[in-house]
């Protein structure tokens, strides 16, 4: 099965933490996924901390400041968590052991529901106005945004569940073996329009990666068609450059910067080699060029 590691979950989290930790300037930053009905949180990983209780801790809706923003939806703060109104004092025990002061509450949203709740917190008592919050709203889209897509891309994939084995009486079907490899290109293709529209490289090369994965899983050519021979093709030097760059996953820009030429150039050599490769899309393109041993 062909599943991305979701950005809130597993070790990515600890990355995550690690930046947010870094643009706010506080000493620690902390949280996890919100489980279920968005009414339960676990912090998973902690990024500046002193020892290990906040690691595991449960957090439930309407309980502490992290639960209150479960309820609201809405980021928290308070700069004395321990004299602090308007929340209940369930985790002033282990908040505690971290000496910690300062502490707020940032939820991660996708269309309104909770999936991740971030902390950031400092040993010392710091006023957080909403110049410090609007920093860290660009951080808190792109996050958000990088959850969207990874649950886009999980559904599609899901939907490639491998047909059942017909019995060894009965020959499969054509039609079904043609339809089953329409529906990966339509999948390809989509994702590939999907990575276009972001922005961050990582996630761009990550979709393309798949994109690669899912056109060369096995059973994409039905057994009753043959296997079309590499093309022979050839590629001008620079056709070839711009392949590698965007087999990279860099984007037609980051292409142009890394071999000195301008956009439009690196668009229209693009352009020639997928042409040439008789490929659908960029990538495709690449893995026809790989296919033919024109690039690594």
């Amino acid at each position: 099965m062909i599943a991305a590691e979701a950005p809130y979950d597993g070790s990515r989290i600890a990355q995550t933490l690690a930046s947010f930790r870094a643009a706010s300037g506080l000493d620690l930053a902390f949280g996890g996924p919100v489980r279920g009905d968005g009414s339960i949180m676990d912090i998973t990983a902690t990024c500046g901390a002193k020892g290990s209780a906040l690691r595991g801790l449960r957090i439930f809706s309407g309980e502490g400041l992290g639960g209150k923003t479960l309820q609201t939806l809405q980021p928290g703060a308070v700069d004395h968590y321990y004299t602090a109104r308007g929340i209940t004092h369930r985790y002033d025990t282990v908040v505690r052991q971290e000496q910690l002061e300062t502490v707020a509450a940032l939820p991660i949203l996708v269309d309104r529901t909770p999936r991740m709740l971030i902390y950031l917190a400092s040993r010392s008592r710091i006023g957080l106005g909403p110049v410090w919050y609007d920093s860290l709203r660009p951080m808190i889209r792109a996050l958000e945004r990088e959850i969207l897509i990874d649950d886009e891309v999980r559904n599609r994939l899901s939907r490639l569940a491998p047909a059942p084995t017909p019995p060894v009486t009965v020959r499969p079907a054509e039609p079904a073996a043609r339809q089953d490899l329409a529906e990966r290109r339509e999948m390809a293709a989509e994702l590939t329009s999907l990575a276009g529209q972001v922005a961050d490289a990582e996630v761009r090369a990550r979709l393309e990666a798949m994109v690669l994965r899912l056109t060369a899983a096995p059973g994409e050519r039905s057994a009753a068609l043959p296997a079309p021979a590499a093309p022979a093709v050839r590629l001008a030097a620079r056709e070839i450059d711009v392949l590698r760059q965007v087999a990279l996953g860099h984007s037609n820009r980051e292409a142009a910067d890394a071999l000195g030429i301008v956009e439009s150039t690196v668009k229209s050599y693009l352009k020639s080699a997928t042409r040439k490769l008789n490929a659908n899309n960029r990538v495709h393109a690449v893995r026809m060029a790989r296919e033919a041993g024109l690039i690594d």
